[in-house]
């Protein structure tokens, strides 16, 4: 089996650095980049897919457990890092393969290496398995930031995803909140059954139309639950009105 493609995600440097040198001795380790908060995990995930990730809890900004729970599938192997015992339980809710306390001993963290590397091929089965019955897998929560606060926002809440002001930004039937992937990011990964996109500023949630107003150019616009209007371009105006008959 190919090596194990690991990021390393904390907030110090000298536990980073401890990882390193504890992975060093690993023959099926490929250490692919590092991270120093949760809102830099999620751009190396996305940039690098990595198969595991040594992730920190208490971080500023965004924390790790809001880092796992904005994870869609498929999603690297989480083992998380912390000298923390009190977030065990939240931890392996989120699927956690393993949990280890700080500091990180060389034998506790090759038994989790030894736990990811089984975990793979039966992952990577039921993964194809999900892929073959459903399509591609979506995410099923996003990691958006209102001021110096992060939330996790379930896929079902999000009303639109528009690009302002060189950032995308994540609307819900109260809040307007900033996220880190481009749109052209997102629109690869959100659930074509749900979302589409009306226009290179607009992906919107198709339960969440209202209205839908033609206009004599062939153009239209589309007001959603929350009261938002958006433009829909002549293009993807016809392929909407298919896609709200179905």
């Amino acid at each position: 089996m190919a090596a194990i493609r690991t990021l390393l995600v904390d907030d110090e440097q000298p536990a980073r650095d401890r990882l390193r040198q504890l992975l060093a001795g690993a023959q099926d380790v490929d250490i692919v980049g590092e991270a120093e908060d949760g809102v830099q995990a999620l751009e190396r995930i996305q940039d690098l897919a990595p198969d595991l990730v040594l992730l920190d809890i208490q971080m500023p900004g965004c924390s790790g457990l809001e880092v796992a729970a904005s994870l869609g599938r498929p999603r690297p192997a989480i083992v998380f890092c912390t000298a923390y015992e009190q977030y065990a339980v939240d931890a392996f809710e989120l699927h956690a393969v393993d949990y280890l306390l700080k500091p990180v001993n060389r034998a506790r963290l090759q038994a989790a290496l030894e736990r990811v590397t089984s975990s793979r091929a039966a992952d990577r089965e039921r993964d194809v398995d999900r892929v073959t019955r459903h399509g591609a897998l979506t995410p099923s929560r996003f990691l958006a930031r209102k001021a110096a606060r992060f939330r996790v926002v379930p896929r079902q809440d999000v009303i639109a995803f528009t690009f302002q002001e060189g950032l995308t930004r994540l609307h819900t039937a109260s809040e307007h909140l900033w996220m880190q992937p481009t749109l052209a990011a997102l629109a690869r990964r959100l659930d074509g059954d749900t979302f589409f996109q009306v226009s290179r500023t607009a992906i919107v949630s198709l339960d969440a139309i209202r209205e839908a107003r033609p206009f004599p150019d062939g153009t239209g616009e589309i007001v959603l639950a929350n009261g938002l209007a958006l433009p829909v371009t002549r293009r993807r105006w016809r392929m909407l009105m298919e896609r709200l008959e179905q």
